[in-house]
């Protein structure tokens, strides 16, 4: 295990460990039988997306929320899991992707770039893929995923929690909401198609996939390509109206996404339930999600899991709840069935995260990515970590 203060995360504690979790430390945390957690390295910095080519595992460090204080790291396991610094001064580096042909695609504030890690300058080889993207307001961070046929469906946060009309005015919003009428418009992901020549595309020229989604941190692509999304909703519910409650409303959202649709944000939550600033709203033409997940679950990381040492997850669909709430700090599995539809209802994968005086901090976890040999490897902001879900061999 490695410690390496590269940025600044949210909280600076220590993981202890007992044991071994296939041949790195053991994590106390409660973990479904036949898996366990191990640490990878941890005070990493504010780390957010995390990606593999082989046995290279490639983490941003945000860097906080300031300008241009990101770094690109690489972790070996095969070499202790030391990381080195690629990159830096990068602009809130946030979600990564590796592609087929061994690049690397990260999302910054306002574009997403193509790197080739393997360059002999590395910083030389940065070019644009996307531009353009928005990168103000309260979600200027957009998450990503790459489909096999070179499409790349991207999040557009939306500016305000509920198209408020001043962020210190919560429960007055405006009608209609100007930013979903931006180009592109905010709370919806967008689908472009890759050139294959390389050139850059501008944000505000690519075809819009769904809308109506506050801020969609966690995605995945089905292999029949479907795009599944989950969904950050909003918070101060209870300032428009005394009579909800913020503990439990709203839900956070899982959908399947249907090109074209309108999911509803700011004027509808939940499943199609009128939104308290827009009393009167018709919600019933707008599209409701396939799953409530609970009430600021905040998921910010999700894959399909598609490794073969973990036959327990085969097939199902990992969310990280980055939230510090109740149903937060922990990661859950959804069990999907052969057309990559939902079965049933999440059920904790990694739990027990809370904060634990001389064992463990609150986890908070961000990306999500498959080894090669199998195991997930997580970023958790909270203590700038990296730690890895292996099977359990004791």
């Amino acid at each position: 295990m490695f410690l390496l203060v590269c940025g600044t995360a949210s909280a600076q504690s220590t993981y202890l460990t007992s044991g071994t979790c296939d041949g790195l430390p053991r994590l106390d945390l409660k973990v479904a039988k036949g898996m366990c957690m191990g640490l990878v390295a941890e005070h990493l910095g504010f780390v957010r997306g995390v990606a593999a080519i082989g046995q290279d595992i490639y983490v941003l460090d945000m860097g906080g929320w300031a300008s241009n204080r990101g770094s690109l790291l690489r972790l070996n396991l095969k070499q202790g899991g030391k990381p080195e610094v690629l990159l830096s001064k990068l602009n809130m580096p946030n979600a990564i992707i590796a592609t087929p042909d061994k690049r690397l695609l990260v999302s910054m504030q306002g574009r997403i770039v193509h790197i080739d890690p393997a360059a002999k300058d590395i910083a030389a080889s940065m070019r644009d893929v996307v531009t353009n993207l928005p990168g103000t307001g309260r979600h200027p961070l957009a998450a990503m995923v790459l489909g096999a046929d070179s499409s790349l469906y991207i999040n557009v946060g939306s500016a305000t929690d509920n198209c408020e009309i001043k962020p210190d005015q919560p429960g007055k919003a405006v009608f209609p909401c100007p930013e979903i009428g931006e180009t592109p418009p905010r709370a919806s992901v967008l689908h472009a198609k890759l050139p294959a020549n390389g050139a850059a595309l501008d944000a505000r020229t690519i075809p819009v996939h769904a809308r109506g989604l506050r801020n969609s941190m966690a995605l995945a692509l089905s292999p029949n390509g479907t795009l599944i999304a989950a969904t950050n909703s909003r918070d101060n519910i209870t300032v428009a109206d005394a009579k909800l409650s913020d503990a439990e409303l709203p839900h956070d959202t899982l959908s399947w996404l249907v090109a074209g649709a309108d999911y509803g944000w700011p004027y509808c939550f939940d499943k199609l339930r009128t939104s308290p600033e827009y009393p009167g709203f018709d919600c019933s033409k707008k599209t409701a999600p396939g799953r409530l997940l609970p009430p600021h679950a905040a998921p910010l990381g999700m894959l399909i899991y598609s490794g073969k040492t973990m036959p327990a997850l085969a097939g199902r669909l990992v969310i990280g709840y980055h939230g510090y709430r109740a149903a937060g700090h922990r990661l859950v599995s959804l069990a999907l069935d052969a057309n990559y539809q939902p079965v049933g209802e999440p059920k904790d994968l990694v739990s027990g995260w809370n904060f634990l005086a001389g064992k463990h901090p609150m986890g908070a976890p961000v990306g999500l990515a498959t080894l090669d040999d199998g195991s997930v490897v997580i970023t958790e902001d909270r203590n700038g970590a990296l730690v890895r879900l292996a099977p359990d061999t004791r």
